[in-house]
């Protein structure tokens, strides 16, 4: 706590260089935080101060560009907290507004720093006590609260690998690697509900998107309403940095995969497939 009584977070973030593999035996010489694509997740409360000590292990000056609310001197940008090789710099300020956001490096050149794999999802819980007419929905959404822990909760971000450096995408996925989990569907149980915070980061594509089999869902724009931007649907479409939040139910639904993928069949044939197992 700082003496006013606002809540600190502290991160430490490195910019290291190494290959990930982005598909069985193909590998990819990425650009990384703390040496994985995404980066580390980021999850604070409104309000929170936060303070990244930012440490540039790699070859090429790097920054972190925080999609929220901060002053100019904190954007992360050429020239302006931007770290050079063997540089640590220390970014600080307030989290809002609440929702589903991204950080990623800014320096230049833009495309290739972000399709090499520097960013990493930004999420901002709500505090309740600043929204008295939807606590209970706030509070559903605040991680360790009792109203949040009966939700299952996912990260996702779509991003896409450029494996030959010709400016197109030759692997496509949600969280890195291809097919992931349509080898191993993410388990879900058919009682509690769930909710995506989806990211867009795909690069080369002018958009990327989610569609959900069997089911339709709630989708919250930015995740910075605690009212659904739209209701009862089941694709949704995102431009790179663009991002929300997906809440749905498969109560009283038979237990069993439940596909969900994007509704661009070249990217679902490339690796961006997936499949929930609801389990009774």
């Amino acid at each position: 706590m700082l003496p006013t009584g606002q809540r600190l977070r502290e991160y430490d973030i490195a910019a290291v260089e190494r290959e990930i593999e982005v598909a069985p035996g193909v590998f990819y010489p990425a650009w990384t935080y703390n040496g994985q694509v995404p980066g580390p997740t980021i999850r604070v409360t409104e309000g929170d101060r936060i303070r990244i000590r930012f440490t540039n292990q790699g070859t090429h000056p790097h920054t972190l560009h925080f999609h929220g609310i901060h002053g100019a001197r904190q954007d992360g940008i050429p020239g302006v907290m931007e770290a050079a090789p063997g540089q640590t710099v220390t970014y600080e300020f307030d989290a809002k507004p609440f929702g589903c956001h991204l950080y990623h490096c800014h320096s230049v050149p833009f495309k290739r720093h972000l399709h090499k794999g520097l960013y990493g999802a930004f999420i901002v819980d709500p505090d309740p006590q600043r929204h008295p007419d939807q606590v209970d929905v706030a509070r559903s959404r605040l991680l360790g609260s009792s109203e949040n822990q009966r939700w299952q909760e996912l990260l996702m971000v779509m991003n896409a690998f450029d494996t030959n450096f010709d400016e197109e995408n030759e692997v496509y996925a949600v969280n890195s690697i291809s097919h992931a989990y349509m080898k191993q569907p993410i388990r879900i149980e058919r009682d509690r509900p769930v909710r995506v915070y989806l990211i867009n980061v795909t690069e080369f594509d002018p958009i990327n998107s989610f569609h959900l089999h069997a089911n339709f869902f709630n989708y919250y724009d930015h995740g910075t309403t605690l009212t659904p931007t739209s209701r009862t649907v089941d694709t949704v479409m995102l431009c790179q940095g663009q991002r929300g939040i997906i809440e749905c139910s498969f109560a009283d639904f038979e237990p069993g995969l439940y596909m969900f993928h994007a509704h661009q069949a070249e990217f679902a044939e490339l690796g961006w497939m997936s499949a929930f197992e609801v389990v009774a």
